[in-house]
């Protein structure tokens, strides 16, 4: 099997979203970078947003050396809702006045005792992966309705639904993020906005390369035997933006291995 970086160079190039724009918060790496790259193969017009502005230039950079088209805009979205109203602005002004695909993949995630987690980092926590989601969907969703059509895929996790000894708080605020996507498809839905989650297993990325050998150990007994690659969980995200999924509705995709469901000893 390909490695991360060798399916990424080796995408092939198709149409199945050319003429749609984009938003990818966080995708200056890891499974963020994957989704913009993977949507920009297939032709969606991206913007590429992080908070270090060489490293989503970097990316940004990528898609287009691959003949995609993509926009690098910085963005901290654990800053004010103010600050993030600015951010989806100057993002909607990149790509033509109008958004089709929202992706909620911005976040961060303190893995420490609940007793030894900073205030600052649990502030950190509720306004990257709570209150961010919430302001990009208000502001982008009624948008989207008002046309009518749209699709927002939130990137969740299968922590979110497994009680583990640590992490409460990002595990919540996953937990949140899927409660978050059932409610919002129910609300957009109606109006032609498909609302999803993909809820990765252990994945392997740049964020948590010290900690391979654990990612080995938490995958050896599941169904793949192995981490999930950023790439697998951007294949997902394209499914559920494109025109195959029109039916997918507040769907929460496991995209983990099995982590979640199978154990094999």
């Amino acid at each position: 099997m390909k490695s991360n970086n060798e399916e990424l160079q080796s995408l092939t190039a198709d149409t199945r979203l050319v003429g749609r724009t984009a938003i990818v918060t966080g995708s200056s790496s890891g499974i963020g970078e994957a989704i913009a790259r993977v949507l920009a193969a297939s032709g969606a017009k991206v913007v590429v947003s992080g908070r270090d502005a060489t490293r989503t230039r970097a990316v940004a950079d990528a898609i287009k050396a691959a003949g995609g088209t993509a926009h690098a805009v910085t963005a901290d979205l654990g800053e004010s809702p103010d600050s993030i109203r600015r951010f989806v602005e100057e993002a909607t002004t990149a790509l033509g006045g109008r958004v089709d695909i929202l992706v909620n993949n911005a976040g961060i995630y303190p893995a420490t005792s609940t007793a030894d987690l900073p205030d600052a980092d649990l502030d950190a926590v509720l306004a990257t992966n709570i209150r961010a989601p919430h302001v990009l969907v208000a502001a982008i969703a009624p948008e989207m309705a008002s046309r009518g059509h749209g699709s927002i895929v939130n990137i969740g996790s299968w922590m979110a639904r497994v009680g583990l000894p640590f992490a409460a708080i990002y595990t919540a605020s996953k937990a949140a993020i899927e409660q978050m996507t059932r409610t919002w498809a129910a609300e957009f839905g109606p109006s032609g906005v498909n609302v999803n989650t993909v809820a990765p297993g252990a994945t392997s990325t740049p964020g948590n390369a010290e900690s391979a050998d654990v990612l080995a150990v938490m995958t050896a007994a599941t169904a793949a035997g192995r981490p999930v690659r950023p790439v697998d969980i951007a294949y997902a995200v394209r499914y559920l933006v494109s025109d195959e999924a029109t039916f997918a509705h507040g769907t929460i995709l496991d995209i983990d291995g099995g982590i979640a469901n199978t154990r094999l000893s």
